[in-house]
């Protein structure tokens, strides 16, 4: 093997091997013990299985590695392996976004604390410790404020304290999430730490970044869908229905973010609030978006953000423009059921094969529970699509679920639905 042409990655999915295989790269995969698969193996020049997280297993791994064939670069898109990436990249001088940046940014109160110092007007913040916190916070910074993990992801165990009678029962929530992990969370998580912070009011996007040796494109603002009593993500669309006025400040308030956390090169996903006078940021990822994110911006702009984070270390990309040019639009919509349990899923590569269909990703089973909506792993499924603009796309993702897919589902009195796409609403930016 040739240690220059090496790159060791860090968990994920086996696309991310395929890219490196695709960009002429040998690769050394690290991936955990209940994540392995046969892809993984088939395409990785060398798997070793290993929990990443643990890094007092995970450095003697990375050390015979480097030993015995030697890498030129560590890369990680997934979360769990966003630290030990970095911390292997610091180790041997192999350049990139830091470890102490990464830490920051997954940390959610770690970045709250970073900004505080930095800006006098940023979100104010505290750790959870004791039930009291939740109404002195509340006299403090006023109603309705967030709570949520210092370091999970995908809304889970996020919650609005609306006023003091909220206190007891979200505290007797967050103690009961405290030290678990359920069968909603990813085995490679163990919630712990809770922060409370000042509700952000405004549009909520997510910015989709890539930075070039400190320089940094923002490719791509994602137009984000909620609702009201939960913090699940309902669709995404690409490029934001949003006027240039707002999306320059979106913009810059993401490149002053990125900098103030120390990011110098890689994919980013940061999430923000537009108000109408400031924008906030809520929290930021040293990795591409979920969510079919990734395949949005590649319909929409021709960016691929993941060849660009695996090419970049070893100088196979290009750097992008400043302000790459949207030249379609492109969404995902998810699923929801009614309470019951999923009896049948149809319809899959059907829903695949029609024109504009860029993913179906059902993740219900037959036999699976549909519970109300909380956090993002009670929805089904999503339906990912591409069309001539973005309000065209959320449009056709519609067409494609009632022409295609079918999700049933039985109430426990044997009462029988049909999944539907979430409703989105109306939008809260202007549509131009």
């Amino acid at each position: 093997m040739n240690p220059d042409r090496t790159v060791l990655i860090v968990g994920g999915l086996p696309e991310t091997v395929r890219t490196a295989k695709e960009l002429g790269l040998e690769v050394l995969l690290l991936q955990h013990p209940d994540k392995v698969t046969a892809e993984q193996e088939s395409l990785a020049d060398v798997l070793v299985a290993v929990d990443f997280t643990d890094w007092a297993a995970t450095e003697p791994v990375v050390r015979r590695l480097h030993d015995e064939h030697g890498f030129a670069a560590a890369v990680s898109l997934t979360e769990p392996g966003l630290e030990p990436a970095a911390r292997v990249n610091d180790h041997y001088g192999l350049g990139g976004t830091g470890h102490e940046a990464t830490r920051r940014i997954r940390d959610k109160w770690a970045m709250r604390r970073h900004l505080a110092r930095l800006d006098p007007e940023a979100v104010q913040a505290r750790l959870l410790l004791h039930r009291g916190d939740l109404e002195a916070f509340g006299d403090e910074h006023g109603y309705p404020f967030i709570v949520k993990p210092t370091d999970a992801t995908a809304s889970i165990g996020v919650f609005k304290v609306d006023g003091p009678a909220d206190a007891e029962r979200i505290w007797q929530q967050v103690s009961a999430l405290r030290g678990t992990r359920t069968d909603r969370i990813s085995t490679m998580y163990v919630l712990q730490d809770f922060l409370m912070e000042q509700y952000v009011e405004g549009a909520e996007f997510s910015v989709e970044s890539f930075s070039f040796a400190g320089r940094h494109v923002i490719v791509a603002i994602t137009e984000k869908f909620t609702a009201e009593g939960h913090f699940a993500e309902l669709g995404h669309a690409v490029p934001a229905r949003v006027g240039e006025e707002v999306a320059e400040r979106v913009r810059a308030a993401v490149a002053r973010f990125l900098d103030h956390m120390g990011v110098t090169d890689g994919v980013c996903h940061t999430e923000v609030r537009a108000g109408e006078h400031a924008v906030r940021v809520i929290e930021g990822h040293t990795r591409w978006g979920g969510d079919a994110i990734p395949e949005l911006v590649l319909a929409a702009y021709g960016v691929d953000l993941g060849r660009l984070a695996v090419g970049w270390p070893f100088r196979l990309v290009e750097e992008l423009p400043d302000r790459p040019a949207p030249h379609a639009g492109a969404s995902s919509r998810f699923l929801v059921g009614a309470h019951g349990r999923v009896t049948a899923v149809e319809g899959v590569e059907q829903a695949r094969a029609l024109p504009g269909v860029l993913a179906v990703k059902i993740t219900a089973k037959p036999g699976d529970p549909v519970r109300p909506l909380r956090d993002n792993w009670d929805r089904l499924g999503l339906v990912a699509v591409t069309a001539a603009d973005a309000s065209a796309a959320i449009e056709l993702a519609e067409q494609v679920t009632t022409t295609a897919l079918r999700i049933t589902v039985e109430d426990e009195y044997g009462r029988v639905s049909t999944a539907r796409l979430a409703e989105l609403g109306p939008s809260l930016v202007e549509a131009p």
